[in-house]
């Protein structure tokens, strides 16, 4: 089973990501973590990328889209896989699209989670609170942007999966167990 997870900033892709791979034994591939470690290795892209990611604006649709065919070539990929904040916008939907018409792959189902701009600067001022391990793009100035860029970019998606008949709507601002079960159904 290939998915992609989609929502804005802070909605709980991750979170729900983890569910669905511990129930059904597939991998996660989040572009933000992948992004974050080649940021890490200090490597030419990481090095591009930060001065991006830093303004809380997208990096190229070129690099994400060889990042993600690099990933989606690996083994661990054909037990089914997660797209966590991937594709986020139109352009990169349909280089996703031919990417894996190429490699012969399908998406069975597009989870778009909902929830309130509200709630999501709350849930991050949460996790800059709760957690040591706090993400340079953890704050509510970077997230206020990602969110306008979310809303812009992203948004139009819903549109397009809406036309291919694969999108289904969760409500995000029910608590977690409640997400994750709602998810399970659809699946």
């Amino acid at each position: 089973m290939n998915l992609i997870l989609f929502g804005p900033p802070g909605a709980g892709k991750g979170t729900q990501a983890k569910m669905l791979i511990d129930k059904f034994n597939m991998v996660q591939i989040s572009t933000g973590d992948m992004l974050r470690d080649e940021v890490k290795s200090q490597s030419d892209l990481g090095k591009r990328a930060k001065f991006i990611m830093d303004r809380g604006d997208l990096v190229s649709d070129e690099i994400i889209i060889a990042m993600i065919k690099k990933r989606l070539q690996m083994p661990d990929c054909k037990k089914g896989f997660i797209l966590d904040g991937f594709p986020r916008t139109l352009n990169q939907a349909k280089g996703l699209d031919a990417l894996l018409e190429d490699l012969k792959i399908k998406i069975d189902n597009v989870i778009q989670i909902e929830v309130d701009e509200n709630l999501l600067l709350e849930r991050i001022n949460k996790r800059v609170s709760e957690n040591e391990n706090i993400r340079n793009d953890d704050n509510s100035l970077i997230l206020k942007n990602r969110i306008k860029v979310y809303k812009k970019d992203t948004l139009p998606l819903i549109e397009y999966y809406k036309n291919l008949k694969k999108i289904n709507t969760i409500n995000g601002m029910q608590i977690i167990e409640k997400v994750s079960q709602d998810i399970l159904k659809i699946l």
